[in-house]
C-alpha cells in the first residue's frame, strides 16, 4: 500500500506542479514558461540566491499577485470538495454521492443570496461577510438534515440522502424566489451561484486551508473504518467500528470542508463526484489511498477547470461552475447508467 501511495502520490504531485506552472503562464498576458519557473524559484529560500532576475517587473507582479493567489485558491477548493466527496461516498456507500448530497451548497447559497439581495455584502465583516454567512448557513442546513434523518439516535443512509434532497430542494426554491425578487443585483447573485475564483486574493486561501488540513487529518484517521464500511454497517460494527459515531464525524467534517470551499468560491458542482470516483477506478477501493489521492486530483481538476474558464472566451470569463458542470454532467450520466446496470445485474 505504501509503495502504491508513494508512486501515485508522487506522480500526482508532479502533475500538480507542472499544471500550476503552465496555468501561471496562461492568460491575457502570455508569459514564457521559463520565466514563470525562474520567478517561482527566485522566491524560494536558498534556491533563489542562484537565480538572477532577467524578466520584466510586470511579469513578476502578474505571476505573484494576480494569478498565483487565484490558482492556489482553486487548488485548495478542489482539494476540499474532493476530500468531502470521498468522505460522503465512503460513509454513504454510494458512488453517486457528492458534497451537495446533504444540501450544504444550497444552504450556503441562501445566506449569500440574502446578503446580496439586501445589499449587505460588506455589512458585518467587510469582504468576509458573504463567506462567513454562507459558511454558517451551510452548517445550519446540515443540522436540519440531521434532525430530519434522526430516528432514535440513529441515521439510516436512505433517510439521510432523502432528507438532503428535500432540504436542498426547499432551499433551492428560496434562492430562486430571491433571484426573482432582485432586479438590480440578479446578475451578482447568479454569478455567485455559478461559482468563480475571480478577484480572490491570498486572504481567501486562509479561509479554506485550516479546514482542509483538519478535514484531511480526520478522514485519514478514519480511512480504515471507511474500508470496513464497504462490508456493511453490521459487519463493521462486529469488527469494532462505532458505526453511528463514525458516520456523524465523517459527515460533519465532510460538510465543514464543503462549507469552507463554497463560502469563498460559490457553488462549484461535480468536483466531489468525479475525482474520488476516478481515483477509485485507478487505485482500487482502499480509502487509505483514495483520500490523499482525491485531494491531489481535486486540486488538479479545479485548477484546469478555472484555467479553461479564464481562457476559453478571453477576455470574457466563464463562471467556474459552468465549466465543471459541462465536464461533470456527462460523467455523472455515465456513472448513473453504470449504476443502473449493476442494479439490474
Amino acid at each position: 500500500m505504501k509503495k502504491k501511495l508513494l508512486g501515485w502520490g508522487g506522480a500526482g504531485m508532479l502533475l500538480l506542479v507542472l499544471s500550476l506552472v503552465i496555468s501561471l503562464s496562461m492568460g491575457s498576458a502570455r508569459l514564457p514558461i521559463s520565466d514563470v519557473w525562474l520567478i517561482l524559484l527566485h522566491h524560494i529560500p536558498v534556491l533563489g540566491d542562484w537565480v538572477h532576475p532577467t524578466w520584466p517587473d510586470s511579469s513578476e507582479q502578474i505571476v505573484l499577485k494576480v494569478r498565483f493567489p487565484r490558482i492556489m485558491l482553486g487548488i485548495l477548493v478542489g482539494a476540499a470538495l474532493s476530500l468531502a466527496g470521498a468522505g460522503y461516498q465512503g460513509v454513504l456507500r454510494n458512488p453517486l454521492a457528492d458534497p451537495y448530497t446533504l444540501g450544504v451548497a444550497s444552504g450556503a447559497s441562501v445566506g449569500a443570496a440574502f446578503l446580496i439581495l439586501f445589499g449587505l455584502q460588506f455589512a458585518l465583516f467587510g469582504q468576509w461577510t458573504v463567506p462567513m454567512v454562507a459558511f454558517v448557513t451551510g452548517l445550519v442546513s446540515l443540522w436540519i438534515v440531521f434532525r430530519l434523518a434522526n430516528f432514535n439516535g440513529k441515521f439510516q443512509l436512505e433517510t439521510i440522502i432523502l432528507s438532503g434532497v428535500v432540504v436542498s430542494a426547499f432551499l433551492g426554491a428560496i434562492v430562486s424566489f430571491m433571484v426573482s425578487m432582485s432586479n438590480r443585483v440578479v446578475n451578482e447573485i447568479l454569478f455567485w451561484l455559478m461559482g468563480s475564483l475571480a478577484l480572490r486574493g491570498w486572504k481567501f486561501t486562509g479561509v479554506v486551508l485550516p479546514y482542509l488540513i483538519l478535514g484531511f487529518i480526520v478522514l485519514v484517521m478514519y480511512s480504515r473504518s471507511l474500508n470496513l464500511f464497504a462490508l456493511g454497517e453490521r459487519q463493521a460494527a462486529h469488527l469494532g467500528v462505532p458505526v453511528e459515531r463514525t458516520k456523524k464525524i465523517i459527515l460533519i467534517f465532510s460538510t465543514l470542508l464543503t462549507a469552507a470551499a463554497v463560502s469563498v468560491s460559490g457553488v462549484i458542482g461535480f468536483v466531489g463526484l468525479i475525482t474520488p470516483h476516478l481515483v477509485r477506478l485507478l487505485v482500487g477501493p482502499d480509502y487509505r489511498l483514495i483520500i490523499p489521492l482525491s485531494m491531489i486530483a481535486g486540486g488538479i481538476y479545479v485548477l484546469w477547470a478555472d484555467t479553461i474558464a479564464r481562457m476559453a472566451l478571453s477576455p470574457t470569463e466563464i463562471p467556474l461552475g459552468v465549466v465543471t458542470a459541462f465536464l461533470g454532467a456527462p460523467f455523472f450520466a455515465y456513472l448513473l447508467s453504470k449504476h443502473k446496470k449493476t442494479l439490474r445485474g
